[in-house]
């Protein structure tokens, strides 16, 4: 009987437990149900320059942009720095809480210092989650300040859709919600960015060492150097999300953007997406080269009036007459001379 008792209260206990840490997974799921499908949940293309859409496919159904919102935090940055209020010389202090981030890292240690610099290439390149955390506490005090932060600018760039609540994109918390936005928002916020050259520098490295060349970082957007062109941006996945990204290329005067969002897997996201950017420079009308103005002309030329040409020509018959006048003066004159007698 105790045999049996012991079984049993052994039973519950690990059925508890199993109940107890099943509760933040299943928690988990419910605030983010999947998205993703087939070929993807929403598309959108436009000219970079003028904003024009291109080609649209469900560009404003809301998605789950995983990694891809990190492109915020590098607008917000780059933003503070044009204004002066940070450099990409400062240093950033690594708390013990970016230190614990999951995910894509770097692996930041408590108490290690790096530069604004090295954390951007971080979070660009490696999609680090700890060099996200690490930027957000130290340009806004918190996570949740730098949240209201990038809440802010969206609003300012009109991206109506999109709702940030974490600073990474990772998977959402019990208690927490998605991160969602919509493929118009996303291509709102590339093409701010590109007004920065800077986002380039970052989000077209394909590979950079971290930490002294110790660890190597490498991109995973696959597009570069693989589509004629692309130099940037960001890609992201969970898998409720999906796998999605933010990409463009430049070719002669013209520069495209694509987002793709909620694709099954990253070979589909890619396609579609290397489809669009060449479905871009296609629509797109070619830039006429326009010649540079003159700085300093050569004088126009003045083309004789007829009242002068007419004038000029009196002149010359008049000389002529003149002379001929005078030539028959001379010749009577000699005439006259043989004609006198001798003395």
């Amino acid at each position: 009987m105790k045999s049996k008792f012991r079984y049993s209260l052994a039973g519950g206990i690990v059925i508890a437990l199993v109940l107890a840490a099943g509760t933040p997974a299943h928690a988990r799921t419910q605030k983010a149900n999947t998205i993703a499908r087939d070929p993807y949940v929403g598309a959108m293309l436009i000219d970079a320059d003028s904003g024009q859409v291109l080609a649209a496919d469900n560009p404003d159904t809301k998605a789950y942009p995983a990694s891809v919102l990190k492109l915020m935090n590098l607008l917000i940055i780059l933003d503070k720095i044009k204004a002066g209020t940070l450099t990409l010389q400062d240093k950033v202090l690594i708390t013990a809480e970016a230190s614990k981030i999951g995910g894509s890292q770097v692996y930041l240690k408590e108490n290690e210092t790096f530069t604004v610099d090295e954390l951007l290439y971080a979070l660009m390149v490696q999609s680090a989650n700890d060099a996200a955390t690490a930027l957000a506490i130290h340009v806004a005090g918190s996570k949740d300040g730098f949240v209201e932060l990038m809440n802010q600018r969206a609003r300012t760039l009109g991206m109506k859709s999109t709702e940030f609540h974490s600073i990474h994109g990772l998977p959402p918390g019990p208690g927490q919600k998605p991160d969602v936005t919509t493929p118009r928002d996303l291509a709102y916020l590339a093409r701010e960015l590109l007004n920065y050259p800077d986002s380039l520098r970052y989000t077209s490295t394909r590979e950079r060492g971290f930490r002294n060349n110790t660890f190597i970082m490498r991109t995973h957007n696959h597009l570069l150097g693989r589509v004629e062109g692309c130099d940037g941006m960001k890609t992201g996945y969970f898998t409720a999300a999906g796998y999605s990204i933010v990409a463009t290329a430049r070719r002669g005067d013209n520069r495209v953007i694509a987002v793709v969002m909620g694709s099954p897997n990253g070979r589909l996201r890619d396609t579609k997406t290397a489809e669009l950017l060449a479905k871009g420079f296609m629509l797109m009308p070619k830039k006429l080269a326009i010649a540079p103005p003159i700085t300093n002309p050569p004088p126009p030329e003045v083309p004789p009036t007829k009242s002068c040409s007419a004038g000029r020509t009196t002149v010359k018959i008049a000389l002529l007459i003149a002379v001929l006048a005078l030539t028959a003066l001379g010749i009577a004159y000699f005439l006259r001379l043989r004609q006198r007698p001798p003395e």
